[in-house]
């Protein structure tokens, strides 16, 4: 008996040196918290010696903190952040270039092009409209085949987006209607839209939430919450516009002056692997390895066709410039942030 409480003893011990001897990796993500637990635990039980510890928020937030922090960063590295906004930081010198082991099998549009490249892309999601189907019937709204469509002043206080400065999903939508109609003609656009606009979230997730539940009859999104609302029950259709629409992809990377670039680079060779693909596929469509099949349930028809040539180096050079002038002219609307 006392072997066996010994043996007990020496194993709780052995356990609680070893979660000590764990390298805890600060990671900064924007992604869903259901994905986050499912890629920690696929990263750890293939790297049981490190430990992920999350830091999680917007697109925007992320990025500004990250930009506040470049003379002190705080994290190690990204799993789940905007391209344009890697694009950005890579500017700033803020990423540590890097060549995962598998790097040779992921598609050339899903990586810097650079040798070694400062980031490495996992998955796309695309620009969609969240239309709840019951709530348009009520107050007898048309389902809107056009951005254009949009502008009916039957939809004036119905209709949520993102804000582009709080949410990538935001930022891709307002990037490319200038990409697609020349910036004159989508700030004529947005101006219109904005009459319609009840409100910009921090969120691009949310708007499409706010659809579900019926706050709201449509909301500007992305096509992944609006297939995520559908299996839930909720009465929306995922619905991609006639003109295409924005697109972005998350990316992982290595933040420079990082004090665990083993841990770091550990955790970009897994983003960049098969298993994490598929994991990835598991909710994405387009993911960043060929041969890799997903099949989401209730997935909004004709995406990948809808989706813009998007030039994600013009898209974070104007960043800013953008920005500034879409806050003069539309923040007015913006959500209180909590």
């Amino acid at each position: 008996m006392r072997h066996w409480m010994l043996g007990a003893v020496m194993a709780v011990l052995a356990a609680a040196a070893a979660a000590q001897d764990r390298t805890r990796l600060e990671v900064y993500s924007t992604l869903e918290i259901e994905n986050l637990n499912d890629f920690k635990k696929a990263f750890e039980a293939e790297n049981p010696n490190i430990e992920i510890v999350w830091n999680r928020d917007s697109t925007g937030v992320i990025t500004a903190r990250i930009l506040a922090e470049q003379n002190a960063q705080r994290a190690d590295a990204i799993w789940g952040l905007a391209v344009t906004s890697m694009l950005l930081l890579d500017k700033r010198g803020l990423l540590e270039p890097y060549a995962p082991k598998n790097l040779a099998s992921i598609k050339p549009a899903f990586r810097d092009a650079a040798d070694p490249p400062a980031w490495v892309g996992m998955e796309a999601w695309v620009a969609a409209v969240c239309f709840n189907t019951v709530e348009a019937a009520k107050l007898n709204l048309p389902k809107p085949t056009s951005w254009f469509d949009l502008l009916d002043p039957r939809f004036k206080g119905k209709l949520t987006m993102p804000h582009p400065a709080s949410s990538g999903t935001g930022y891709f939508h307002v990037s490319a209607w200038i990409q697609m109609f020349g910036e004159p003609n989508a700030l004529e656009f947005m101006d219109k839209l904005h009459d319609n606009i009840a409100v910009y979230e921090h969120s691009g997730t949310r708007p499409c939430r706010q659809a579900a539940s019926g706050e709201f009859p449509l909301g500007i999104s992305y096509e992944l919450a609006a297939a995520s609302a559908r299996q839930k029950g909720a009465p929306i259709e995922g619905l991609v516009m006639k003109e295409g629409g924005g697109w972005d992809m998350d990316a992982a990377a290595i933040l420079r002056g990082t004090k665990k670039p083993e841990a770091a680079r550990r955790l970009m060779d897994f983003a960049s692997s098969r298993k994490a693909n598929e994991l990835y596929a598991s909710f994405v469509s387009q993911v960043a390895m060929p041969g890799i099949a997903s099949a989401i349930p209730d997935y909004p028809v004709g995406v990948a066709e809808s989706m813009i040539k998007n030039d994600f180096a013009w898209a974070s050079a104007n960043r800013t410039r953008i920005l500034e002038e879409w806050a003069r002219r539309y923040d007015g609307k913006a959500a209180k942030k909590n």
